[in-house]
């Protein structure tokens, strides 16, 4: 027999792809126990505590229900009462859910949380994910999810191609292992990533600034196939190399500690860090001249472009050995 939900439960946290999951959790226990059970999302800004009690009055079939109130961090104390006291004898099928990013303005809202970790609400945590560990942690849990495994290594490289949306990341591991079968590692990721104009470009920098003269090459090339926009390949390429000369000149340090002062998220600094080793401050100086005079090359200089691009890739991996 399946057992029935929380008649309470609150999300907490500001992360929306986790706070939407925990929404559809609730629903899908409602419906575990009554198919025909719906949802309704109310931000509390829009409600009053006649509409809420509307909402969560026992109906003549007892239906399941599952009542959301959105934003409410927002909440008056009007309301908040209203919500304390229905609280106190809930009707049998109606799943309150309460979303709440953990602050607010009003005592009533800072207030609310606790009052209903005290209620007994069964509690969805829902933190942003802002640091690199919290992101690779996601990532091989999303991986994880749909049965299949990913090595460091892959989950670097998602993050790289892709970002820090965790949409956007969730959607790609999901996809991923889907196309291979399950087992995720870098090759994969790139060989996915391969169309996207970014990450062809971000693919021949990278190869470029660690000094891999044939398979920078052979990005470049694959990238003019695909028809890619020599000024993204020129950008990627710029951006490498300014990244690496910024976090040099920085010196060794910690990349959450040293976000702030750069400009730039963790992971990009901690990459950085990596790729710098083997540049001295000549090769670098000369790197820069290069990604500059490419830079106009790309914009109309230069009467072939592609032979630009390739010579620039060639002066930069020459560059990294230079002290």
């Amino acid at each position: 027999m399946t057992t029935a939900p929380a008649p309470l439960h609150l999300v907490l946290g500001e992360e929306e792809l986790l706070i939407e999951r925990a929404v559809r959790a609730s629903l899908d226990a409602a419906r575990a126990v009554d198919s025909t059970a719906e949802m309704t999302r109310n931000r509390v800004s829009e409600l009053t505590p006649p509409v809420l009690a509307e909402l969560v009055s026992p109906s003549l079939f007892s239906e399941g229900r599952v009542i959301v109130l959105d934003s409410a961090q927002d909440i008056s104390q009007e309301l908040a009462d209203a919500v304390m006291a229905y609280l106190k004898a809930p009707a049998d099928g109606i799943v309150l859910v309460v979303v709440h990013n953990g602050g607010g303005r009003s005592k009533a809202a800072k207030a609310l949380p606790a009052a209903l970790k005290k209620a007994g609400a069964e509690i969805t945590e829902c933190p942003k994910l802002t640091k690199p560990a919290e992101r690779e942690s996601f990532v091989r849990n999303e991986v994880r999810r749909v049965g299949g495994k990913i090595d460091a290594a892959g989950v670097m490289a998602l993050m790289d191609t892709v970002g820090s949306d965790l949409r956007e990341l969730s959607s790609a591991a999901t996809q991923l292992v889907a196309d291979t079968g399950g087992v995720v590692d870098e090759q994969a990721v790139r060989r996915y990533h391969t169309g996207r104009a970014d990450v062809t470009g971000f693919a021949v920098a990278e190869k470029a600034v660690g000094g891999d003269r044939a398979a920078a090459l052979e990005s470049l090339r694959w990238a003019m196939q695909l028809g890619v926009p020599h000024v993204l390949v020129a950008d990627a390429l710029a951006d490498a190399v300014r990244t690496i000369a910024r976090v040099s000149a920085a010196g060794r340090g910690n990349p959450n500690q040293m976000a702030g002062e750069l400009g730039m998220p963790p992971w990009k600094i901690r990459k950085a860090q990596g790729q710098s080793r083997g540049w001295g401050q000549d090769g670098l100086a000369t790197a820069m001249r290069v990604v500059a005079r490419l830079n106009a090359e790309v914009k109309g200089v230069a009467a072939d472009a592609d032979y630009a691009l390739e010579r620039a890739v060639v002066e930069v991996v020459a560059a990294k050995g230079e002290r």
